[in-house]
């Protein structure tokens, strides 16, 4: 665990839920979330980050056992996604459904950059309790994830397709990012850009 400001407290009412699941058609017959980034599979960035968060539950939504394997191996829960061909929505539907904690933490596999400092600033931002039951990263100025919800308010959306929380964070408290922080990788070539050494201002 890093020496990080958010209470503990909070962190127990906060299940984590990492979506793994998607098709990566634009990298090809490679399964994209395996693929090598600085040393170690590039999904593993975010589990081994979010590995020793004191979350009342660590949940990875996944679609092929190899990317299972790598989340069971750093002590997530796996939740099965058999059709991810219906969308991220429907795998952070599932996810939904296994989360026991009242708040929600949504992370995507595929960006590896985030910080521990922009997830601290997440949580401790989320405070349902004073009307702020969601808080969405933004970067290139459009809210997205990662993003903390009240668990109640994610139950009554219909999260079908690639839509996901879309709705939600129309209203979300929006919490800025650098944009390569918040950058997903499509293709071969630009993960092979993300394997560069960093400047120094921290960008990849």
């Amino acid at each position: 665990m890093g020496d990080y400001a958010v209470a503990m407290a909070a962190l127990a009412d906060i299940t984590v839920v990492v979506l793994a699941a998607g098709l990566s058609q634009r990298f090809g017959t490679a399964d994209k979330l395996l693929a090598p980034l600085r040393g170690k599979p590039l999904a593993a960035h975010v589990a081994d980050l979010l590995g020793p968060w004191p979350f009342r539950q660590r949940l990875a939504v996944c679609g092929t056992a190899g990317v299972a394997d790598l989340f069971r191996e750093r002590g997530f829960t796996i939740v099965e996604n058999p059709s991810p061909e219906q969308g991220q929505g429907a795998s952070l539907a599932l996810g939904l459904a296994a989360a026991e904690a009242p708040g929600i933490l949504v992370c995507l596999a595929d960006m590896p950059l985030v910080t521990a400092h922009h997830l601290e600033a997440l949580c401790n931002h989320f405070d349902p309790g004073h009307g702020i039951w969601a808080v969405a990263s933004v970067g290139n100025g459009q809210p997205g994830p990662p993003a903390v919800f009240a668990r109640d308010h994610l139950a009554g959306l219909d999260l079908a397709g690639d839509h996901g929380a879309r709705s939600l964070l129309r209203d979300a408290l929006l919490v800025p990012a650098a944009a390569w922080e918040l950058a997903d990788f499509d293709t071969p070539e630009a993960l092979s850009r993300a394997a560069l050494p960093r400047e120094p201002d921290g960008s990849p």
